[in-house]
């Protein structure tokens, strides 16, 4: 019998962890099997009664744990958009030291929510119809939108929200002006690839025109720094309101948030 794991970066904030664990509860109940859930890094941080008296667990200890009990079987199902080095390097560097430590194991990681080159055209229904939640609730047409992320300094992390913009506007149709847009980017010009700056981009579109709104299409699980009502992006956002009054800007649900993710990842299993 196999064990399940169900991974995510893992963020200091709780509703990031309590998210994770709705996520892997409803997975379970798609695919009729337990699904454990953890974090790579930060979510030790958050105290148990944050988290409704059960503390987060992390990637590191729990495959030490489970490996000394005898589990020799684990599927890493990823929530990560792209091939980070948290996949690429971190997971590969633990699996080896746990084996060196407790013996041989079998650690089969699944892809990640956005596969290049065929990529996930759910994940592009995903953005889609929450644009059209957010667009809705604000009574308003889509008629630009920035697509925002995490950034990367990884071209090949980059490269999915590259294809998951091509698809999005080719969904959204020529009435529809999208930009890309990452919070977080290394100085220097070898990082261009990655992107601009959220708050740049929206400067940028709110001096050229106030009157037309502005939609966030998130590329985000879970609130946690960058996303939520008490992230950077609302910091942002209100900012930038309140800066150019007459601009009204929208920001869309998370990709967790949304049942269609349930099913790309009982497709990984």
């Amino acid at each position: 019998m196999r064990t399940i794991l169900l991974v995510d970066n893992g963020s200091s904030r709780p509703d990031s962890t309590l998210n994770l664990r709705r996520i892997a509860e409803r997975l379970a109940e798609r695919v009729g099997e337990p699904i454990r859930p953890v974090s790579l890094l930060h979510a030790d941080r958050v105290p148990a009664g944050r988290l409704n008296g059960r503390p987060a667990e992390l990637l590191a200890p729990t495959l030490k744990r489970l490996v000394g009990a005898g589990v020799r079987n684990l599927r890493l199902v990823p929530l990560f958009f792209g091939p980070s080095r948290a996949l690429t390097q971190f997971v590969p560097e633990l699996a080896a030291e746990v084996a060196a430590e407790l013996g041989p194991f079998r650690l089969e990681v699944a892809p990640g929510l956005c596969p290049l080159p065929e990529g996930e055209p759910r994940l592009v229904q995903i953005l889609a119809d929450n644009l059209s939640i957010a667009a809705t609730r604000a009574a308003i047409e889509p008629r630009r939108v920035v697509l925002v992320d995490h950034g990367s300094p990884i071209p090949e992390v980059t490269a999915v929200r590259r294809w998951l913009a091509l698809k999005l506007v080719e969904r959204l149709g020529p009435d529809v002006r999208l930009e890309e847009a990452v919070m977080e980017r290394r100085p220097g010009s070898e990082y261009d690839f990655n992107g601009p700056l959220l708050e740049d981009v929206l400067i940028h579109l709110a001096e050229t025109d106030q009157s037309t709104p502005i939609l966030l299409s998130m590329l985000f699980l879970s609130a946690g720094r960058h996303a939520g009502p008490d992230g950077d992006i609302a910091r942002i956002r209100a900012g930038i309101e309140a800066r150019f009054p007459r601009l009204q800007i929208q920001v869309a649900p998370l990709v967790g948030e949304h049942p269609g993710l349930i099913e790309i990842l009982a497709d990984r299993l």
